[in-house]
Parts: C-alpha cells; sequence; structure tokens
C-alpha cells in the first residue's frame, strides 16, 4: 500500500523500500565514510587487508533481506560511486566488500571522479526511490552522519536533478566487475 506524505516523512528506510514498486537507485559522492556500522570492519580491513564477507555480520544481516525482498518484487536495484582516484584506504574497502551488495541483488558502478566534471550533480548523496521520493543522506565533515542525517523529499526539481544525475553517472560508470581500484 503507498504511503501517504505525513508517512513518507516519519517511515523508516526498510519501510519505504518495502513500499518501492520498480527502482530504487543509490548515488554515493564522498570518498570517506565514517559511519559507526562499519567502523570496526574497515578497521580491521586497514590493519589485516582482508574484507569482511561474511554476510551475518555488520550492518548486512539488516541490509541485504531487503535488498533480497525488493528485488524480488521486481525492484531493479543500482548503486553508483563517484570515486577520486588514486582511490583513499575507505574506497578500497568499500570495494573489497561489494560483492556483498552484489550477491543481495544490487548492479554497482563506479565512476572515476575526472569523468564527473561536467555532470550536474545534487550536494548530498541520495537514494531515489520509484522516480518520485529522494531521500538525501547528509554527512559531517568527518564523514559520520550528521544530525540531521536525512532529508526526504517528492518536490519534481529535485526529483529531475537526481535522476539526471544518476542517469548520466550510471552511463559512464564502469561495472564492478571490471573496475580496478587504484590506491596511492
Amino acid at each position: 500500500m503507498p504511503l501517504n506524505a505525513q508517512q513518507l516523512n516519519t517511515a523508516t528506510f526498510a519501510e519505504l523500500l518495502a513500499n518501492t514498486r520498480h527502482t530504487a537507485v543509490h548515488l554515493e559522492m564522498r570518498d570517506v565514510y565514517a559511519v559507526g556500522d562499519e567502523r570496526d570492519d574497515f578497521e580491521n580491513f586497514l590493519r589485516t587487508g582482508v574484507p569482511n564477507l561474511d554476510p551475518a555480520r555488520s550492518f548486512w544481516p539488516q541490509w541485504m533481506p531487503l535488498v533480497k525482498d525488493a528485488v524480488a518484487r521486481g525492484v531493479v536495484m543500482r548503486r553508483a560511486r563517484i570515486v577520486s582516484e588514486p582511490v583513499t584506504d575507505y574506497i578500497r574497502y568499500e570495494h573489497a566488500i561489494t560483492p556483498l551488495n552484489l550477491q543481495a541483488g544490487e548492479d554497482v558502478r563506479w565512476l572515476p571522479r575526472r569523468h564527473a566534471s561536467d555532470i550536474p550533480l545534487p550536494g548530498n548523496d541520495f537514494w531515489l526511490l520509484d522516480e518520485r521520493l529522494v531521500q538525501f543522506h547528509h554527512f559531517s565533515g568527518t564523514g559520520d552522519w550528521a544530525p540531521d542525517g536525512k532529508e526526504r523529499t517528492t518536490a519534481p526539481a529535485a526529483v529531475a536533478l537526481c535522476s539526471a544525475a544518476f542517469e548520466t553517472v550510471w552511463e559512464r560508470g564502469i561495472p564492478h566487475e571490471k573496475y580496478t581500484v587504484q590506491a596511492s
């Protein structure tokens, strides 16, 4: 059942995704994230160089069922990441754990930042659900969630900007299986 305007503002992301019927696209544009639910795995990756690919650990037990359920309903889930090269340690880590995103049912592409210079981009990472709802993500300068970590809108101009930006990044992006990180 579709959510009303009030529910769009108060629903969890899981509830929003459960109400998504066609597409869920995510654009990430930061080179460093420092969100709490990844901290231990990231620090271990820095120490060992080995990613944690156990879908039963970290944030994956919550994420993977959401994606699998959406994909089973016919939702196409795509994630695009704009990255600086050579990549940061965090992007090396993110690239190394992306097989779990793929295993869940997402399709992932990478776009070197130098190929994004002429793309009109919103100021924040976002999810765009069914070409109707944008959830922007707000982060602190250090990469953790800002106190107002999300903002949602159905404003046609914001939806159009995010849709055009994502599709251009996606078109230029390199599929995960073909993208090799260039570490410094």
